[in-house]
C-alpha cells in the first residue's frame, strides 16, 4: 500500500478547489524518487525542521537584543507563532496545511544574527546586497547539507521568497504565510514591549483598539477570524477594509514606538558595527571559512557572497564569541 498516494487522493477529495495539491506540485530543482509515506510538502516541512539553519533560529534575535528574561521571543519562537497562525487559517479554509507549515517554518532560515540590524549591516557592506528572504531561499537551495541544499519544491521556495510585504506568492498558502508573519510579529512584539515596560496597553490608540480589541490576545483573535471569514470560498486571501486599515495603523504605531525606539534599539548600532567588522575580517581571512563554503568558492561563488553566507548564518552568541576571540585581548597566563 502506498500511503502517500492515499493522502494525495484525500487532498483532492477534501481540500478547497483553490488549494495547492501535493500531486500537482511543480516539482523540485533536482528530480528525486517520491516518498511512499509523505506527500511532497510534508517532506519539505520535515527537511526544514531537521536542518541546521532551523536549529540556529533559537539563538537569533527577534526584536530585543540579548533580553534579560526567559519569555522574550527569539527568531525560532517567532517562526513557530507564524506557523501556528498560518495553520489555523489554512485549516479553516481547507487549504494545504502542510504547504503552509513548510513555508512558515522556512521563511526566516536566512535571517542574520541581531535581527534586522544584522541584515542592514550586511546589505550595506556586501556588493551583492543582502535580503533575508532571498538568503532563506539560498540557504535551502545551496547552503544546507554542506552545499547540497534541501531540494525543496517550487511552491515552498516561492512562499519563502515572497513572505515579505513586497512579495507576491503564487499560492494562497503562500499568501497566508505572508499575512501570518505580519500578524505574528505585531502581536508578539507588542507583548514583549509591554513586558519590557516600553509600552502599556493604554498607549495603543483608541481607534485601533475599538476595531481590533483591547488586549494582544483579542487583536490576534480578531485578525485571524477576519481573514477566515472573508476568504472562505474565494480564490484570494482577504481582509475587511476596516480591519486591514487598523492592522496597518497598528504596524505603523509599532514602528514609531518600538522598532525605531532608542530605548528598545539602543544596542543595534553596536551590533551593526560587529557584523561589518566580522564581514571585513573574514573577507581578508578566507582560509578560516568552513570547508563547505570554501568548496563553493572553488565552484565560482563570489567570495563576498560566501562571507555573507558565513557571517549571516551565525547566531547572536556565536557572532559575539567570534568577535571577542578575534579582537578582545585575553588575560595573559604564564
Amino acid at each position: 500500500m502506498n500511503i502517500r498516494e492515499d493522502l494525495e487522493r484525500w487532498e483532492e477529495a477534501y481540500l478547497s478547489p483553490f488549494a495547492a495539491l501535493s500531486q500537482n506540485s511543480m516539482g523540485r530543482l533536482h528530480e528525486e524518487e517520491q516518498c511512499d509515506i509523505r506527500p511532497v510538502f510534508q517532506r519539505d516541512r520535515d527537511r526544514i525542521i531537521h536542518s541546521k539553519s532551523f536549529r540556529r533560529l533559537k539563538d537569533k534575535t527577534q526584536v530585543f537584543l540579548s533580553p534579560q528574561g526567559d519569555h522574550y521571543r527569539t527568531r525560532l519562537t517567532h517562526t513557530l507563532e507564524v506557523s501556528q497562525n498560518a495553520r489555523t487559517i489554512a485549516r479553516a479554509l481547507r487549504l494545504n496545511e502542510e504547504l503552509v507549515e513548510a513555508i512558515a517554518l522556512g521563511h526566516d532560515l536566512g535571517h542574520t544574527p541581531f535581527g534586522h540590524a544584522g541584515e542592514r549591516a550586511l546589505n550595506r557592506v556586501c556588493p551583492y546586497g543582502f535580503d533575508h528572504a532571498e538568503q532563506s531561499v539560498r540557504t535551502v537551495d545551496l547552503l544546507e547539507k554542506d552545499g547540497q541544499g534541501l531540494n525543496l519544491t517550487f511552491e515552498v521556495r516561492d512562499g519563502i521568497r515572497n513572505h515579505q510585504t513586497k512579495g507576491h506568492p503564487m499560492t494562497l498558502e503562500g499568501c497566508i504565510v505572508r499575512l501570518s508573519d505580519k500578524i505574528a510579529y505585531i502581536h508578539h512584539d507588542m507583548d514583549d514591549a509591554i513586558r519590557a515596560g516600553i509600552l502599556s496597553e493604554e498607549d495603543v490608540p483608541a481607534s485601533i483598539r475599538e476595531v481590533l480589541g483591547r488586549t494582544t490576545g483579542e487583536r490576534l483573535n480578531c485578525l485571524i477570524h477576519d481573514i477566515v471569514q472573508n476568504s472562505r470560498g474565494k480564490d484570494r486571501i482577504a481582509m475587511t477594509k476596516p480591519v486591514e486599515a487598523a492592522m496597518q495603523a497598528l504596524r505603523r504605531f509599532m514602528f514609531e514606538q518600538v522598532y525605531e525606539n532608542p530605548r528598545a534599539k539602543g544596542e543595534e548600532s553596536k551590533a551593526e558595527i560587529l557584523m561589518e567588522t566580522l564581514y571585513d575580517y573574514y573577507l581578508h581571512h578566507l582560509e578560516l571559512l568552513p570547508e563547505d563554503l570554501k568548496a563553493l568558492m572553488e565552484k565560482g561563488e563570489p567570495r563576498e557572497r560566501i562571507v555573507c553566507d558565513y557571517v549571516g548564518a551565525m547566531t547572536d552568541r556565536f557572532a559575539i564569541a567570534k568577535y571577542e576571540e578575534i579582537y578582545i585581548p585575553r588575560t595573559w597566563q604564564y
